[in-house]
């Protein structure tokens, strides 16, 4: 039994492939949006790119809903080995009450294709958000993999911070832990509630941009 249970820890992490440490050089990802110039549109600085998608409770939500509020995504696959630490750490829902109790909105949205790893229909998403005990406003549903690629979303889970102005203030990684342990929760960098609090004191994040690391979005085909 012992090694029946190892053999499919290995297997789940096989299709969980980390990327590299959060403090690593960031780069672009290739489905991410780019203007003329080459920038990707999700970069610190830039106009986080608009959206329209409907949440697990069937509810229509858009960024453009919470103008003149700070916004938090996060991209969710609830299977993922690196999401289920800080879920079941409940890092992920302290850090989603903290936000909301300092009126930021925290949206999570999942990019995973129908078939593919941490895709679920409506009823069932909304099931599991509340088995986890989620805290964020809204789990929003993007199984064609629009959002995720024009934010250029590479993991689960991967966090963007959006500033009043509709400006993104930092993308990257939720800690400095590239690790499925629980244990590495204690300690760590949280780079999320860092950006929040630079935001709310009118000034860019020390620290806006890492790179991302956990499970790959599995995206539909284009």
């Amino acid at each position: 039994m012992r090694r029946l249970s190892v053999l499919l820890l290995a297997l789940t992490l096989a299709a969980c492939q980390p990327d590299a440490p959060a403090d690593a050089p960031a780069e672009a990802s290739a489905s991410a949006e780019t203007d003329a110039s080459g920038d990707v549109s999700s970069e610190p600085g830039r106009t986080a790119p608009p959206f329209e998608l409907v949440s697990a409770t069937g509810a229509t939500v858009r960024l453009a809903d919470f103008a003149g509020r700070t916004v938090v995504l996060e991209w969710l696959n609830y299977d993922c080995p690196f999401v289920r630490k800080h879920y079941g750490g409940r890092e992920m829902q302290a850090r989603q009450a903290e936000a909301q109790a300092d009126s930021v909105v925290w949206l999570s949205v999942v990019s995973s294709a129908p078939g593919e790893q941490g895709h679920f229909e409506a009823a069932e998403m909304l099931a599991r958000t509340q088995e986890e005990g989620g805290r964020q406003q809204a789990v929003l549903l993007d199984p064609s993999g629009e959002v995720g690629r024009a934010y250029g979303a590479l993991t689960t889970p991967h966090m963007f911070v959006i500033s009043p102005d509709g400006r993104v203030a930092y993308n990257g990684a939720i800690d400095d832990k590239p690790s499925t342990d629980p244990a590495t929760l204690a300690g760590a960098r949280r780079y999320v509630p860092e950006a929040i609090a630079a935001v709310a004191a009118g000034r860019a994040p020390e620290t806006a941009r890492t790179q991302p690391y956990g499970c790959s979005v599995k995206y539909a085909d284009a």
